[in-house]
């Protein structure tokens, strides 16, 4: 069965999603508020084009799978819309901007029998597969500390005449930037148990966010451990990294996303990692996460198909919302 996509907001990440529905499926509708983005995007694949989610659901009754590609603080409402019109839903990160909407957007799909998933790219990085495969089968014993590093640049026109950077519709550093890690910070070790969190805003004024910010992390496993955060190293992105530390071994991935095995000590056990992996997601004046959407979507037909897979579920997105709300609830501004 070729399922039927169709994509919400057709920006930049939505032409990954156009690029990898059409290689799996068929991209069959398209919408965007400004219409000429969802015109030249349709365009493209032979697609229909809508200003509106609204219009576009209501005239398209065969789509299986709607994408939800816009601003953060729309990817609840337009999630829910989508998953009572009989669709199952692929989310953008983060799932959403609180916790309430995360537990709303999950009920519905309940509700409705429907599937939803959030985006968690990283998760393919061949580092981080193997630090994965290594956690599962306990080569690193008992975990008792981490590090997590997350020094990237935006600079000020990433911010201009756009959502981003709002609290209303952003959310905030830990959502747009680095949601991702807080994915893997559960992922790999389980809930939190209790945060302290420091943020601050040094280097964009026009912002309503921060640009900077410490974590400590208690588990609930009983691990300790930090995340240093900010959109501050000069020029361009520095790195994204994430050490743990267990009684059996050491291992550190790291370079600008993740996506390089830095340093490894086990103990009776080595790891080699012969892929190389896929390239940043390039925007320009800034780069974002690992490219990662042709995996995404692989992992997504076998969900749909019931195939046993690795996908990130509506719940994962849902923990990275909530461990993110703790994060700013407990945060000295």
């Amino acid at each position: 069965m070729r399922h039927r996509f169709a994509i919400v907001g057709c920006g930049r990440i939505a032409q990954k999603h156009a690029e990898h529905s059409a290689r799996v499926g068929s991209l069959t509708a398209v919408c965007d508020t400004d219409f000429e983005k969802a015109v030249l995007l349709a365009k493209k694949y032979n697609a229909n084009a809508y200003k509106s989610i609204e219009n576009m659901l209501s005239e398209e009754k065969e789509i299986d799978v709607v994408c939800i590609c816009t601003p953060n603080y729309l990817h609840a409402q337009q999630s829910i819309l989508a998953l009572k019109s009989g669709n199952h839903v692929l989310c953008e990160k983060p799932l959403s901007i609180n916790l309430q909407d995360a537990n709303e957007m999950i009920a519905t799909a309940n509700e409705c029998n429907k599937k939803l998933f959030v985006v968690k790219q990283n998760r393919y990085n061949p580092p981080v597969e193997a630090v994965k495969s290594i956690l599962k089968d306990n080569s690193l014993g008992k975990i008792s500390s981490f590090q997590i590093n997350c020094f990237w640049n935006r600079p000020e026109e990433y911010y201009n005449n756009t959502w981003k950077g709002s609290k209303k519709m952003d959310g905030g550093t830990l959502y747009t930037q680095f949601s991702h890690f807080i994915d893997l910070l559960y992922w790999f070790l389980g809930d939190v148990k209790e945060v302290k969190s420091v943020t601050r805003n040094f280097q964009h004024p026009s912002i309503e966010t921060e640009d900077a910010g410490i974590i400590l992390f208690e588990m609930k496993s009983g691990a300790i451990g930090s995340m240093n955060y900010n959109v501050n190293a000069f020029q361009k992105n520095m790195e994204g990294s994430f050490t743990i530390f267990g009684e059996k071994g050491t291992i550190k991935i790291g370079g600008q996303y993740l996506n390089t095995l830095e340093y490894q000590n086990i103990e009776g056990r080595e790891i080699n990692i012969n892929e190389a992996g896929n390239l940043a997601n390039d925007y320009g004046y800034y780069q974002g996460s690992m490219s990662n959407h042709d995996k995404v979507y692989d992992h997504l037909i076998n969900a749909l198909n019931g195939i046993d897979s690795e996908f990130a579920s509506a719940f994962d997105g849902m923990k990275s919302v909530e461990i993110i709300e703790m994060i700013y609830k407990n945060a000295a501004l």
